[in-house]
């Protein structure tokens, strides 16, 4: 099979993609005038606890480079099976919003906790697991940024017309297409980390609730140009059949390597579960403004879970038969849309995906810079400093790790799902058992909170050292298979244990250390458990805001 060279839009497509950019970034500039008011770091990380049911489970879809352009990647190169990787986002409305929603929000009311570790620290009345959490934070977000900038450099490559990118070619042997990769790449870069900079979390709100709606519409009306394209459903998975064998139409097993039994259950418990322990969520858990809220965001994210998976799934079936020769499987959203749209509605229907990338990242920034100013900087090194010092060091913090991650980006995996996936199963390896045993079991320790982190993050890195260097590198060979012919072939891979996807092990693995860390300790102080679990008064001291501010104590008293 020939591979199709990149396929590129006409002038109007990236006209219609820079009217949709220049929206988000002067959304960036009027929230960072509308939230000038209270407390700079609630307001820069946590837009004062402020959102409103819409604003939660639109920002708490999840949707990323992932989404609009790993997945489709994965259902455009294996077919139907793929639609058992996303079947679980169904019900992670009720597992990501509804089991641990409220308590992470109460907590972090309790406790004046801005971030992730300041949660964890302040529950547990541990610094070490402050500091652990920052890191491992910094460390998987950093990780899952570098696909995101992928993503969004692929869309922009696609979009600028070829002229333009030649221009930078100075070498006859120069590919265009790498360059026009660079070039979308300094362009996204530029972009995101402008108005997350200047906006903060407001502004990251604010576009992510913008884009996820451009995100609807887009896939709503790429859906019907898709089928006619392809003459139906089923005449696309018969063509998907001939040119990808007959695996493409079928389901787990059926003597496929993609997708059997065991990864199916996996990404059951990698999107449904694991999603509860991801930074990102938790953060947004500790701004919404009240229970209502909470159960509204239930309903409207599962509603709008629908629209853009189910969709998404026949959308790439189709798309296999339409563009049967792409050169790489992570090309088909935006070689799809150009193939199929007129120019100016490819603009339109392109915002989808490149809004996706853009909310993602400008989320992912803040958390990252977060951890850095509020949980390094100023945890350890200036306790005392001013409001305006602060500002300047998340504004400088925000701007250093994107340009790290978009150089990071500069040579990109094949599959950015794959990276996707690690991350994700780090996080929630790392922080899921932490948050949900601290929030409901009394007798959870900051020992036992240690040894979660701890034991499931090395579980989830053991196993892809393991599968992307193999059982004999570690002279394992006499003890374990080799790793099964299953999933995405790429050199960057996890080890598949008994079939089953890591985050099976690690979650297993985290929550046991978990319990024993905590059985095996002292048990915590009883008075700091009230301030966690039991009723308070309305003007409580928050631990967390004392810790750095002590003379607010004097002032309340």
């Amino acid at each position: 099979m020939n591979a199709a060279g990149v396929i590129h839009a006409q002038p109007p497509t990236l006209i219609a993609l820079v009217l949709f950019t220049l929206v988000s970034l002067g959304l960036g500039v009027v929230a960072n005038l509308v939230g000038r008011k209270g407390n700079f770091l609630e307001k820069y990380f946590l837009g004062n606890r402020s959102l409103g049911a819409f604003a939660v489970a639109l920002t708490a879809a999840v949707m990323s480079g992932g989404t609009f352009v790993g997945f489709p990647s994965l259902v455009y190169s294996f077919g139907w099976v793929v639609g058992l990787w996303i079947c679980s986002y169904m019900v992670a409305p009720l597992t990501i919003l509804g089991i641990l929603g409220k308590r992470i929000g109460q907590l972090s009311r309790r406790t004046g906790a801005i971030t992730l570790p300041d949660l964890l620290r302040e529950r547990f009345g541990s610094p070490t697991l402050g500091l652990l959490t920052s890191i491992l934070v910094m460390f998987f977000l950093i990780c899952n940024l570098i696909p995101q900038f992928k993503a969004g450099a692929v869309i922009l490559r696609i979009v600028l017309p070829t002229e333009t990118t030649n221009w930078f070619v100075t070498d006859e042997s120069a590919n265009s297409a790498d360059v026009a990769y660079y070039v979308g790449l300094a362009i996204f870069t530029a972009t995101v980390v402008a108005y997350t900079t200047y906006g903060g979390f407001l502004a990251a709100i604010w576009t992510d609730v913008f884009q996820s709606l451009i995100m609807a519409v887009g896939v709503l009306l790429l859906f019907p140009l898709a089928m006619h394209k392809a003459g139906g459903i089923e005449q696309a998975t018969l063509k998907g059949m001939q040119l990808a064998g007959n695996g493409f139409g079928f389901g787990p097993g059926a003597g496929r390597a993609f997708h059997p039994l065991g990864l199916a259950v996996s990404f059951f418990f990698m999107w449904a579960i694991t999603g509860m322990g991801q930074p990102s969520t938790l953060v947004r858990l500790m701004a919404f403004r009240d229970s209502r809220t909470l159960r509204w965001s239930i309903i409207y994210l599962t509603l709008y879970n629908m629209v853009i998976y189910v969709p998404l799934i026949f959308i790439f079936v189709a798309a296999r038969s339409i563009l049967p020769n792409l050169k790489s499987p992570d090309d088909a959203m935006p070689s799809l849309v150009i193939s199929l749209a007129n120019p100016y509605l490819a603009g339109l229907i392109l915002a989808a995906p490149y809004g996706a990338v853009l909310s993602t990242v400008s989320g992912w920034l803040l958390i990252v810079s977060s951890g850095m100013v509020r949980d390094i900087y100023q945890r350890f090194l200036r306790p005392m400093a001013s409001e305006k010092e602060i500002a300047r060091a998340s504004y400088l913090a925000t701007v250093t790790v994107g340009l790290i991650a978009a150089v990071a980006a500069i040579r990109p995996p094949e599959y950015l799902q794959l990276i996707v996936v690690f991350s994700s199963t780090g996080m929630a390896a790392a922080f899921l058992m932490p948050a949900l045993l601290g929030s409901f079991w009394r007798r959870t320790t900051a020992t036992g909170a240690i040894a979660a982190m701890v034991i499931g993050t090395a579980v989830t890195l053991g196993l892809y050292l393991l599968g992307t260097l193999g059982p004999d590198r570690f002279h394992l060979d006499w003890l374990l298979p080799a790793n099964p012919e299953i999933g995405a072939k790429s050199s960057f891979r996890p080890y598949y244990l008994l079939g089953l996807d890591p985050c099976i092990w690690s979650l297993v693995a985290s929550l046991l250390a978990g319990v024993v860390g905590s059985l095996l300790s002292a048990p915590p102080k009883p008075e700091r458990l009230s301030l966690f679990f039991d009723a308070q008064p309305p003007d409580a001291p928050a631990s967390a805001t004392l810790d750095l501010h002590p003379e607010l104590g004097t002032k309340r008293a």
